[in-house]
Formats: C-alpha cells, sequence, structure tokens
C-alpha cells in the first residue's frame, strides 16, 4: 500500500514539474516573439515608432540626454509598459518591455 502511495505521488510530481517547464517554454517564445517585434524599431526614426504604435503616453529627457517614449497598455489586466529611448538624431536606439505578453 506504501508503494502505491509514493507511485502515486510520484507522477503527480513529475507532472507537475512538465507542466511548470511548459508555461515556460509559452512565456520564453511570448517574450522573445515581443522582443523580436520591438527591436524592429531599432534603427528606425522616432516618427517609423509613432507611425506604428501612435502617440506615447509619456515622454521625457533621460539622464543621458535622450527622449524616451513611454508606451502604456494593459491585457487581461496586467499592465504592460514598454519604453523607446530615441537619440539626438531622432533614431531609436534601445527599448524596454515590462509585463508585456
Amino acid at each position: 500500500m506504501k508503494k502505491i502511495k509514493i507511485s502515486i505521488l510520484s507522477v503527480f510530481i513529475i507532472f507537475s514539474l512538465l507542466g511548470c517547464q511548459t508555461i515556460k517554454q509559452k512565456t520564453d517564445a511570448i517574450v522573445e516573439k515581443e522582443n523580436e517585434k520591438l527591436s524592429a524599431f531599432i534603427g528606425k526614426s522616432s516618427q517609423d515608432l509613432t507611425s506604428s504604435l501612435g502617440s506615447p503616453d509619456e515622454d521625457f529627457i533621460n539622464e543621458k540626454g535622450n527622449l524616451v517614449l513611454v508606451y502604456n497598455t494593459k491585457k487581461y489586466g496586467i499592465p504592460c509598459e514598454r519604453r523607446f529611448e530615441v537619440n539626438s538624431k531622432l533614431i531609436v536606439i534601445g527599448f524596454v518591455s515590462n509585463g508585456c505578453f
């Protein structure tokens, strides 16, 4: 009887671990797709960015003197923030994405 309980518990643990791995793989794939989409703007003008994503929700000059354009959205009630750094020549040089999928 004890061997049956141990076997059932072992099977349950294995399926739990496999489920976590599947979720991690899906999350990683979504993040990779998001990064591919946003990295297409690197080297493009800020006008291309605003033409595609619309007007930013916020903009400010960072400590490096570059313009930062901030886009905020929500999906399933989860806030998503995308920040794009634009140099003095109005070219997108970087981005950060938080909570976006």
